[in-house]
Parts: structure tokens; C-alpha cells; sequence
């Protein structure tokens, strides 16, 4: 099979975090800070990466602004002519902070907001005067030359807030809003009954959106992602398993995607104990569901499974115990009626407690 050259990698600097976010994509088993790889590790990452093809680097965590060689490693990859985007809470930032960064060549930053008020953001990441200081954060980017995205997680305990999130990332002068239900894996599945919204909710929060594109239009770009639980047909995981990216782990490990140790029996390598092109081309957890070989039916003679490329494997598993089986969020699943009956009895749960990250 030719492997064409992934477009992105997604680098986990550290799983260290201020926040204790409910919906948590980080792995159940976090890396801690003694196993975190450093800067000379990932400065020859980054140089390999750049060989390899890779035109953007995210620089992600945890919070990767804990790192104190952020600037160090940004101004690397600028240097390799790979662009650079900072997936940040924003909490551990301040000006000077933000024009080192600018100045070592960062181009984007992501900025996650976890509700439209202070007191629905700081309780659901449950880190005090959090949001006054994303807010501050975000407001100096675009002045410094670098691009804006607001991600706005979306669930039952902030939804209604959604038109205000939309008018408060337009404020910001955001260029793209990300708004992105709760996806239930890891950490966010102890949650599931606290965070589901209605299906009635969510018809509410798809006319909100188609309303404010329209509006915005030519504006501000907004990308929307709905819970796998209420959809007919799967989302592509990571654009495809092994297609278009990949994700190192702080201790340096090399994954398909966010979640794929959750998957028993996958073999994952470490970057500089192998080719990083050798990894990525053959490496056996990229090789596990790469392209449709391994797929069964009604996947393998569907016509969407170049497209999806089969959905997402980790809720494969996490749904019915087997990540080979048919992504439940497909209409064709054997048990897409189960998932779909499940989100609206915990969505009419009363559950309201989180169980932070902690």
C-alpha cells in the first residue's frame, strides 16, 4: 500500500493541566512529568517530521503552556518551514508570553472556552477566574499577528449558552469557531449522563448554528460536530486511521490517534528508537486499520468506507467490546438503535454532578 505523507502531527507535549475538565480527551492513564520527553527529543522529532512532509504541527497537552521550551520548540518548527498551532486552555498565558511565542513564529492559536459566563466556565473546569483569563488571552492574538480559533465543548450543562458562545467568539475576533459536542470516550464516558444533551436540544443547537453561519458568513468560519450518539453516519477518525496524521505522546510513543491505547493489543513505537517514516508507513498499530483490509460487513462493501474510512474504532470498542466491529454512530450497526435509546435516557437522567478531572 503507498502511504502518502501524513499532513499533520499532533504533539502532546506534557498531560499536565490546570483545568479538571469533565469531558477530558487526555488517556485514563496520564504520563507524568518525569516521563515527559525533552526539548532535544522533540527538536530532532520536529526535524524528522519536516522530512517526512509534515506541513503543521499542533503543540498540544495537557496544557502545553506548561512547558517552559514551548517558545523553544515553536521557533524549531518554524525554522523546519512546518506551520505551528497552540492548542491551549489559555489560563498559564499572559502578553509576554503570547509575543515570545508570536516572535518565535507561531501562526494560530487555539483557545477552548468552556461556557459564554464566567460562573457555567469555571464551574465545569473548575479552575477559578479561568474564563476572565482566556478571555484576556484571546483578545490580544489577533493584534499580534497570529490567527484565532475558539473551540466551544458543547453539552447539556452549557448548551444553552450556545448563541452567546457564538457572539462572544465573534467578539474576540476569532476567525474560526470550533463547536464540538462531548465525543464519550475516556474520561468524558464517567460523565456521559451529566454532559448528554436531548435530541431535542440538539435540533435546537443545529437551527442556532445554521443561523449564525448565515449571518456570519464570510466572517468568521464555524466548524460543527455533533455527538456520534445522535448521528446516522460515522465521522472519519482522525481523516482517516493512519491517512492524513498522527499523535506523540509526551513519553514520546507514537499513536493513530488520541485514544488508540485503549485498544488492547496494539504495538506502539517510539519515536527515536525507530524512523519516524518507518513508524508511519509500517508501523503495526498504523498498519491495524489502515485502509479497508480489515474491515467486515457492512463496512468492507459499503460505499462510504473510503470516506469515513469506518468511523471511529476506540468507540467501536468502547460501545461493544470489540474495535473491529461496526462504528455504533453508522445507521448500519447492529446496535445504532441501542446508542441512539441510550443518549436519551441519560440525556432525561436529572444527573448533574461531574466527576472532575483531577
Amino acid at each position: 500500500m503507498n502511504v502518502p505523507p501524513p499532513l499533520a502531527m499532533v504533539a502532546e507535549l506534557t498531560h499536565r493541566c490546570p483545568l479538571q475538565c469533565p469531558y477530558c480527551s487526555n488517556p485514563l492513564g496520564l504520563a507524568k512529568a518525569g516521563q515527559e520527553q525533552p526539548e532535544a527529543f522533540w527538536r530532532s522529532l520536529i526535524a524528522e517530521a519536516a522530512v517526512l512532509g509534515v506541513l503543521q504541527i499542533h503543540f498540544t497537552g495537557g496544557e502545553p503552556c506548561a512547558r517552559r521550551d514551548l517558545a523553544e520548540l515553536v521557533a524549531h518548527a518554524s525554522a523546519n518551514g512546518i506551520y505551528t498551532n497552540l492548542i491551549t486552555s489559555g489560563v498559564l498565558l499572559d502578553e509576554l508570553k503570547l509575543r515570545g511565542l508570536a516572535g518565535a513564529g507561531l501562526a494560530h492559536v487555539q483557545i477552548s472556552l468552556q461556557g459564554a459566563t464566567t460562573q457555567t466556565a469555571d464551574r465545569i473546569g473548575n479552575y477559578r477566574n479561568g474564563h476572565e483569563t482566556k478571555l484576556k488571552v484571546a483578545r490580544l492574538v489577533p493584534g499580534l499577528g497570529m490567527s484565532l480559533t475558539i473551540n466551544a465543548v458543547m453539552h447539556r450543562q452549557n448548551l444553552a449558552e450556545l448563541p452567546a458562545m457564538i457572539a462572544l467568539a465573534e467578539s474576540l475576533g476569532a476567525d474560526r469557531l470550533e463547536i464540538a459536542h462531548v465525543q464519550y470516550h475516556g474520561w468524558a464516558l464517567r460523565n456521559r449522563a451529566a454532559l448528554m444533551p436531548s435530541r431535542d436540544a440538539l435540533r435546537a443547537a443545529d437551527a442556532v448554528v445554521a443561523e449564525w453561519r448565515e449571518k456570519l458568513r464570510g466572517r468568521m468560519a464555524i466548524d460543527y460536530v455533533i455527538p456520534d450518539y445522535y448521528a446516522d453516519t460515522p465521522k472519519s477518525c482522525m481523516g482517516g486511521w493512519g491517512q492524513k496524521s498522527f499523535v506523540v505522546a509526551p513519553d514520546g510513543r507514537v499513536l493513530p490517534c488520541h485514544a488508540a491505547e485503549t485498544i488492547p493489543g496494539l504495538e506502539f513505537q517510539r519515536a527515536g528508537e525507530a524512523p519516524l517514516r518507518d513508524i508511519w508507513e509500517t508501523g503495526p498499530a498504523f498498519l491495524a486499520f489502515r485502509g479497508t483490509g480489515w474491515m467486515r460487513a457492512p463496512c468492507i462493501t459499503c460505499p462510504q468506507r473510503e470516506e469515513d474510512f469506518g468511523g471511529c474504532r476506540c468507540q467501536a470498542l468502547a460501545m461493544t467490546g470489540d474495535a473491529r466491529a461496526t462504528d455504533p454512530a453508522c445507521h448500519l450497526a447492529p446496535g445504532h438503535g441501542r446508542l441512539a435509546r441510550l443518549a436519551e435516557q441519560e440525556a432525561a437522567s436529572g444527573q448533574d454532578a461531574l466527576i472532575y478531572r483531577r
